[in-house]
């Protein structure tokens, strides 16, 4: 069949309203699975978490059509965030790809209706080799839910779609209920950051949770003078060391503030190097920790309108991040 061509101006109010109504039908299905969960579904879907954080093996994700798209995606958000698992085609499945699914594992399976053909082989594996099988199903009594261990059953409701035939509704119910498996398994295992960042090491994601302590600059880098320098020394020690600051440290090595190129240019109107630096700083500098994320540290650079920020430890400075870093690791 030829696709039809929108031949005439559209109407941007009926556009909206379309989209609107997209929107809240949608919503009105995810309405429903929060009731749910709140109810019938609380119990199943414990189970469900407990079964898969149990086993040794995989998650083995399932299912044909719209339903295996959703489950694709569903692999890929366990498998980042500590739950390995990944995507068997069902059709595939019944091809030789039965194989890649071990005894240790659990099977969950996404279909709507809970009577897909070709789910079958797939099912009947499971029974087979007694692997625990989990529908994501709104058939509950349809012959995927008999045959599973363990049923999600997911409300019934209206899709998108104004002749009810597209999966739009229901794929977003499967797609809510995968990540509400994927963070409950996350928080049970006490997922980190760190541990996010092992799994994520590329992209401005992966850069984002890299630790200030590995990119910032120390030692001889760091441009510090000592409380009651001369300015004419800090403007030199700013020259030497190229940051567009410096930091300023009591006798005992505490940050005491910071004298930036802002600074200079605020006190030029007097005699800008008979001063010391205790005139001219900036007193509680705004400062990153060497565990910081680089993602939150390029937060407060941005909310506080500031190129650098100083790394200290218990107070004393033992580094120097500059916005050119964060652009570096690809962070900004």
């Amino acid at each position: 069949m030829q696709r039809k061509a929108i031949t005439k101006p559209l109407d941007t109010a009926l556009v909206s309203a379309s989209a609107l109504r997209t929107v809240r039908t949608e919503m009105s299905g995810l309405t429903a699975l929060a009731t749910a969960l709140e109810n019938n579904l609380a119990e199943p879907f414990a189970e469900a978490v407990e079964t898969i954080g149990s086993i040794t093996g995989r998650v083995i994700i399932t299912g044909v059509g719209k339903s295996g798209h959703i489950g694709s995606k569903i692999a890929a958000t366990l498998a980042s965030t500590g739950t390995p698992a990944f995507f068997v085609h069902a059709a595939e499945a019944n091809h030789g790809d039965l194989g890649m699914i071990a005894t240790d594992d659990v099977i969950v399976a996404l279909s709507w209706s809970g009577e897909t053909a070709e789910l079958r082989g797939i099912v009947a594996y499971a029974r087979r080799f007694a692997i625990p099988l989990i529908a994501i199903t709104s058939g509950i009594d349809s012959a995927l839910a008999r045959e599973s261990t363990i049923v999600i059953a997911l409300p019934k409701a209206a899709e998108a779609c104004p002749h009810g035939l597209a999966p739009t509704t229901s794929t977003l119910m499967q797609l809510v209920v995968g990540d509400a498996l994927a963070i409950a398994l996350l928080e049970a295992r006490g997922f980190t950051r760190d541990h996010f960042r092992t799994y994520h090491p590329g992209g401005k994601l992966g850069a984002s949770l890299i630790k200030v302590g590995e990119i910032m600059h120390s030692g001889d880098e760091l441009p510090l003078v000592r409380s009651g320098t001369g300015m004419r020394e800090a403007v030199l020690e700013i020259s030497r060391k190229g940051f567009g600051c410096v930091g300023i440290v009591s006798e005992d090595g505490v940050l005491q503030g910071i004298i930036t190129d802002g600074d200079l240019r605020r006190h030029m109107d007097g005699d800008l190097l008979s001063r010391t630096v205790d005139e001219v700083m900036t007193r509680n500098p705004k400062c990153a920790e060497p565990d910081d994320l680089a993602g939150a540290v390029l937060q407060l650079v941005n909310a506080s309108s500031i190129t650098t920020v100083m790394v200290v430890e218990d107070g004393r400075p033992v580094g120097l991040v500059h916005m050119h870093d964060l652009l570096r690791i690809g962070a900004a």
